[in-house]
């Protein structure tokens, strides 16, 4: 299969998608075949999957690949991808354990949370039934899991145009009970995980290494923006005189609770403040009354879910960094976040430069972070390096 010069340039520059504008002659194709890419002048590039629905027409599986038999390749890679969170992996018996194109297979999510493994298949090739077999049978024979389980996206299996499926338990170890949630780790805080009822596969585990750097530069008096379950607010609990979480949805702030209760003895009395209610507006009546913060985490949703929502997201940014910077005590830690890819590292930081001139505050990186390295980001595909986490100071 022929793809264009822009595309053939992308791919050898370390991208692994062509764009069905992008190809030249497209033969008929089975969904979600394996093919041979070529430049216009036919120079082998290398080998690909094929949507035949999906705008993004082929996902490189690799460029030195010769014949490839799919399933084999997907097992190999799994157990490749396992070997490397067993090294990378600290404090936590839940993480990714694939993510898609930073792994090599396109497509495929895998995430662990202690005894239950989740997946998700979001392309064609992915789907084929001796593909999910290789899948299923090499998480059990690697990791004997209780249980393995399937998270179905409608949207995402309609626009690939694959049969709808029910979420799934797609095996489960003989003589166990089947179930669909646990208890995980993270850095020493419990937290109850309902995998196929939460968010993503069941919790976000791509803060989880920046839940401990917050914890690190946290103090005084805290306010967790956009809590969800408590990630950053449990850390913060443990360091800080008084935490404050907010989020705008009851179930996610009662699970909160929960997880609260589960890591009692480790808070010596102090409590967290479960506050229902819309991020901008908490922010805006907190900064109007002259509440004042030693710490506080902005950890909102995907303002920018695609590029023409750009200019409206960093407004929104904007707004909240203003307010939480005006609210902030004189060498207060400011902790915020962005899960937009389609927001870079460089327009994130000029936000928060602007912000703070608004504010007239000045303010000192920390740290630059992302997400947690079991996401692994790949230099050549911006859109593996999709959070952004910036912990400041400011006076």
């Amino acid at each position: 299969m022929r793809i264009s010069a822009r595309a053939a340039a992308r791919l050898r520059a370390g991208h692994l998608w062509v764009y069905r504008s992008d190809m030249v002659r497209v033969p008929n194709l089975a969904p979600g075949a394996v093919v041979t890419v070529e430049d216009l002048r036919g120079k082998r590039i290398g080998v690909a999957l094929y949507s035949s629905s999906s705008q993004i027409a082929l996902r490189m599986l690799g460029a030195d690949l010769r014949s490839v038999d799919l399933p084999a390749l997907v097992s190999e890679r799994l157990r490749e991808s396992i070997a490397y969170r067993i090294r990378i992996v600290r404090d936590s018996d839940a993480c990714r354990l694939v993510f898609s194109e930073a792994d090599l297979l396109p497509g495929l999510i895998v995430d662990r949370y202690n005894d239950l493994l989740v997946f998700q298949v979001l392309t064609q090739a992915m789907d084929a039934e001796p593909v999910r077999e290789a899948l299923i049978s090499t998480l059990a024979k690697e990791l004997s899991p209780a249980a393995i389980l399937e998270k179905v996206e409608p949207r995402i299996r309609e626009l690939e145009e694959l049969p709808q499926r029910e979420p799934q338990v797609a095996y489960s170890t003989p003589g166990i009970e089947p179930r669909t949630s646990t208890m995980i780790t993270m850095n020493g805080i419990a937290f109850h995980v309902d995998v196929l009822g939460g968010q993503k596969t069941g919790a976000f585990l791509d803060q989880r290494e920046n839940y401990a750097a917050a914890e690190r530069q946290a103090r005084g008096q805290a306010l967790d923006v956009c809590t969800y379950q408590g990630g950053f607010a449990l850390h913060l609990n443990r360091v800080c005189a008084h935490v404050t979480a907010v989020d705008s949805s009851r179930p996610a702030l009662e699970a909160a609770e929960h997880n609260q209760k589960l890591n009692a003895s480790q808070y010596s009395g102090r409590e967290i403040e479960w506050l229902e209610g819309n991020a901008f507006d908490v922010l805006r009546d907190y900064s109007d009354a002259g509440k004042r913060f030693g710490t506080i985490v902005l950890d909102p949703p995907a303002f920018a879910k695609s590029k023409k929502n750009l200019d409206t997201a960093m407004r929104g940014y904007k707004e909240m960094n203003l307010r939480a910077l005006k609210m902030l005590d004189r060498e207060g830690t400011l902790v915020t976040c962005s899960c937009s890819f389609h927001v870079s590292e460089a327009e994130f930081l000029e936000m928060l430069s602007a912000a703070a001139l608004d504010a007239r505050r000045h303010v000192r990186i920390l740290e630059m972070r992302a997400q947690s390295a079991d996401h692994p980001i790949l230099p050549g595909m911006p859109e593996t390096h999709y959070l952004k986490c910036i912990i400041c100071s400011a006076y």
